[in-house]
């Protein structure tokens, strides 16, 4: 207990200074990027999306957005379409790299560097495909503070539903993460684990919402979900069923969307998320990118993680809705390619 307190206190801590890449390549001019978005109604996606934007635009690049609208054959189209293209590089967002391996195979033909976010379950390059840098906070520690915190919160007497999507392995990795910080909880109770596709969250979730009510009642005090988005569409049957927002503590293992900012700074039933930094994961993706055009390794930096709650959400970016750390990476990165 004391333990998961100290470290979540640690985690609420305003930004630290830059940690990321001191030197790199000047900007490789003239690109162009694919952007293969999984889904575009995830707001962690459009939030990378929006921060790679930017940086192609430091960076002289066009950039061109397809969304794969979280289907198999959206996804199919927007790699499809993202070929037909000709891009100088690929950025898969949000999608699991060894699930569609085939597709990045076809780019790996046409000498197309492959940049990830969220498309696999560690930073780093992903074995066994063209992904040569999943840029991404370590989603095992993400999901271990979450859980840390429903703890912290509960004095060690969580009662715990845990959302996921076995579609994903980073959201499986995340699950099996914050089930076993609440199985090593003596006094806290892990209620159930429930897949709940993320592309389908919007019909399921209200559904789902009325029928844990029902089967756990007041034994049900926290959700641990791997995606801000469940709780989007679970507030209103929450709200309804006369649940006092104090009731259920709702906390997310990631991304800090502008709606979890919302419902923290409104006390809404949602506590806490585990904030990634999207729009500097934006940057990053473009840095790693310009790295391998320059025939340079990658940078291989990860985030430091970040816990958002009512205590911190003034700071860093969260009077926007976004958790945009104050520590200058657009500068550094500016300066990095126009030394």
């Amino acid at each position: 207990m004391i333990q998961a307190q100290q470290i979540v206190s640690k985690a609420t801590l305003e930004a630290v200074r830059w940690s990321g890449p001191a030197s790199g390549p000047s900007a490789q001019r003239g690109k162009s990027i694919a952007f293969v978005a999984e889904d575009l109604r995830n707001g962690g996606i459009v939030g990378v999306a929006q921060g790679a934007r930017e940086a192609a635009s430091a960076m002289g690049w066009t950039l061109k957005i397809f969304d794969g609208g979280g289907s198999v054959v959206g996804r199919a189209k927007a790699f499809a379409d993202a070929l037909a293209a000709k891009p100088d590089g690929l950025v898969l967002c949000g999608s699991d790299a060894l699930e569609n391996n085939a597709a990045l195979t076809l780019f790996a033909r046409q000498s197309v560097p492959v940049v990830g976010w969220h498309a696999g379950a560690q930073p780093g390059p992903i074995r066994g495909t063209q992904v040569a840098m999943n840029v991404t906070t370590d989603p095992l520690e993400v999901a271990r503070l979450t859980a840390m915190a429903a703890v912290a919160q509960s004095n060690g007497h969580a009662g715990v539903v845990i959302l996921t999507d076995s579609k994903y392995s980073i959201a499986t990795a995340k699950a099996k993460a914050m089930e076993s910080v609440i199985l090593a909880c003596q006094e806290c109770t892990l209620l159930e684990v429930r897949d709940v596709a993320i592309s389908e969250s919007g019909e399921k979730m209200p559904v789902i919402t009325k029928e844990l009510l029902r089967r756990y009642g007041k034994r049900w005090t926290h959700t641990l979900a791997i995606n801000d988005i469940y709780f989007d569409y679970s507030i209103a049957t929450l709200t309804s069923a006369g649940i006092p927002s104090d009731a259920i503590s709702l906390l997310s293992a990631g991304d800090g969307s502008a709606s979890a900012f919302l419902r923290i700074h409104a006390k809404t039933y949602q506590t806490v998320t585990v904030a990634e930094p999207l729009n500097l994961h934006g940057w990053q993706v473009v840095d790693e990118l310009n790295r391998l055009f320059a025939g340079q390794p990658v940078s291989g930096f990860v985030a430091p993680i970040h816990l958002v709650n009512a205590d911190n959400i003034a700071f860093d970016g969260g009077k926007n809705f976004q958790y945009d750390p104050d520590n200058g990476y657009r500068d550094i990165y500016r300066h990095l390619w126009n030394p």
